[in-house]
């Protein structure tokens, strides 16, 4: 209850603060001098609305940015992939995930590098110069992402969502919709991950395995056998050099 009034009462200052500021401006702006005014006033130059517009569309990329990264560039892929070693191995949070995230941020700017410089060179460079206009400077920088994630992406997916979105049936691969591709890049990468993971997933399985056997026939009942085989994980893991293995079977992957 005293919760409550605490509540109700900070409320009440904070709007009877409120007001007392604007009368005390509006009153301050009739005695001494202009005060806080706002305005809509149509704007007599059209430049002004096309660079409000153009900052609103930065600024919506901006926001949107981190689940662009993520959709249509290989970072789902990665990031599927390094949970599961994690999982296989058992160490619980070790990496942990801010280094993980990072691994996977890193490894994706290095296998998207030559996607970023083909929209730079064809879209960006030109858009700054003035060259091409925003509709044609938009069509050039979507155009690598969609060579790359078309690449990836198994037919399969691509008819699916074709069918879903009920659209006639392209005479050619470069005539899918962006917003059909994009869902078929990502269930063919999530399904990529998974396949990848479940061969990641199979040696440290057989481990526990055999030390849940030995145990087992020990009479070790009580004893968890994630204890004894996490070591030899962890050992076989660094012995076959598995980050190396891994990282490079993971860039490679990417590369056609």
């Amino acid at each position: 209850m005293n919760i409550n009034k605490t509540l109700t009462l900070t409320i009440f200052l904070i709007l009877f603060s409120s007001f007392a500021l604007v009368i005390a401006n509006s009153s301050y702006a009739q005695s001494n001098g202009p005060g806080i005014q706002f305005s809509f006033d149509q704007p007599d130059n059209p430049q002004k609305v096309s660079y409000a517009i153009q900052i609103l569309i930065v600024l919506t990329v901006l926001t949107l940015a981190p689940a662009i990264l993520i959709m249509i560039t290989c970072f789902t892929r990665i990031i599927i992939v390094l949970h599961f070693i994690r999982q296989a191995l058992g160490t619980q949070q070790m990496p942990p995930n801010q280094v993980l995230i990072g691994l996977a941020l890193f490894l994706t700017f290095f296998i998207m590098s030559p996607v970023a410089k083909q929209v730079q060179t064809d879209a960006l460079q030109p858009y700054l110069n003035s060259q091409i206009s925003n509709e044609e400077a938009y069509y050039k920088a979507i155009e690598p992402f969609r060579n790359f994630m078309i690449q990836r992406t198994r037919k399969k997916d691509l008819a699916l969502f074709i069918t879903i979105s009920k659209i006639s049936r392209p005479s050619a691969i470069n005539e899918i919709p962006t917003y059909v591709v994009i869902p078929s890049f990502i269930v063919s990468e999530l399904k990529t991950g998974f396949q990848i993971g479940f061969l990641i997933f199979l040696p440290f399985l057989v481990i526990d395995m055999v030390v849940a056997s030995v145990l087992l026939s020990m009479g070790m009942m009580m004893l968890p056998p994630v204890m004894i085989s996490l070591p030899f994980k962890i050992l076989l893991f660094v012995m076959i050099d598995g980050w190396y293995l891994i990282i490079g079977s993971l860039v490679r992957s990417f590369q056609f």
